[in-house]
């Protein structure tokens, strides 16, 4: 036999996923460069891996023990990899980081330069909900989180990075100028995030301050839905400022002005107060301290 690591990862990454064109998704690679390494592996074994019954992928028995094996082998792999990066001084291990979904327009920016640093550091990060964030977080599962409202059940040590601005944004239609009432917004459908989300928790504080009891509202589940809601013309929303840079840009969407708006918090990235932070965590939040600085000043300054 004479696989390699890169069959055994493409074959891995088949099994997971049932699919010959989902893996080559994941992996970043074309489906049939896919196939080929594919057919390369089987052609190693007199023994099917897989079966392919009206059109639809079936691992065998045989192939779930090859797979089984094939990612203990990668695993050890990559911990060679990890040893002799660690045998040469370099900081080695994973960092493990869950944010809110819109900080996903933020983390990678702060994540970049470090990892730059530190190749051998490998990266886990999960974007979902505050919810989800604060229960990574309160489960010790996760070394740092970004959120823009800091939790109200955990004690965390945080260090803010960076401005977070809500505005009630329209489409095309609507001009900048435009100056809208508290009334004549309750006449307009409100499309909102999911419960548990940040934004939604400052846009529902927003409208309960001053009293505005909507007609409709529409509930959405990403802040990329709603952001193509409203240049669709279904109704406005109260958004960050921070994933709206092309749209802005392009006059797909506006800034609408009313009383109360925009509401400003903060992008923070916490952790658990007084954890014992690893040395990749550790040199990680050394890094942000340093840095935050020069970084959000590069990237960020068009929020000015």
């Amino acid at each position: 036999m004479n696989y390699t690591l890169s069959q055994l990862n493409v074959f891995v990454k088949v099994v997971e996923n049932q699919s010959v064109t989902k893996a080559a998704e994941h992996l970043h690679m074309t489906q049939p460069a896919v196939s080929i390494q594919l057919k390369n592996f089987q052609d190693q074994f007199e023994i099917p891996l897989f079966e392919v019954i009206s059109r639809r992928m079936h691992i065998t028995s045989f192939g779930q023990e090859v797979a089984a094996s094939a990612k203990e082998i990668l695993f050890q792999a990559d911990l060679l990899r990890h040893k002799a990066l660690k045998f040469k001084g370099e900081l080695t291990g994973t960092l493990k980081i869950s944010v809110v979904s819109t900080g996903k327009y933020v983390i990678p920016f702060f994540l970049k330069p470090f990892l730059d640093l530190n190749p051998g550091v490998d990266l886990q990060m999960d974007v979902t909900n505050k919810e989800l964030v604060v229960e990574s977080l309160g489960r010790n599962e996760i070394d740092f989180a970004l959120v823009s409202i800091l939790p109200d059940r955990l004690n965390v040590d945080s260090i803010p990075l960076l401005d977070n601005s809500l505005y009630l944004i329209g489409d095309r239609s609507f001009s900048n100028t435009k100056k809208i009432s508290i009334r004549d917004l309750a006449k307009h459908p409100l499309i909102m995030r999911e419960p548990g989300s940040g934004t939604r928790q400052r846009m529902e504080q927003f409208l309960k301050t001053h009293q505005v009891k909507l007609e409709r509202k529409f509930e959405l589940t990403s802040n990329e839905a709603v952001k193509q809601a409203v240049k669709a013309g279904l109704g406005l929303s109260i958004m960050p400022l921070i994933g709206l840079k092309h749209e802005l840009e392009a006059g797909e969407l506006k800034m609408l002005k009313i009383s109360g708006l925009p509401v400003h918090t903060e992008w923070q990235l916490i952790s658990l107060k007084g954890k014992r932070h690893g040395p990749v965590a550790e040199a990680f939040r050394t890094y942000i301290m340093a840095h935050k600085t020069e970084i959000a000043e590069q990237h960020f300054n068009w929020l000015q």
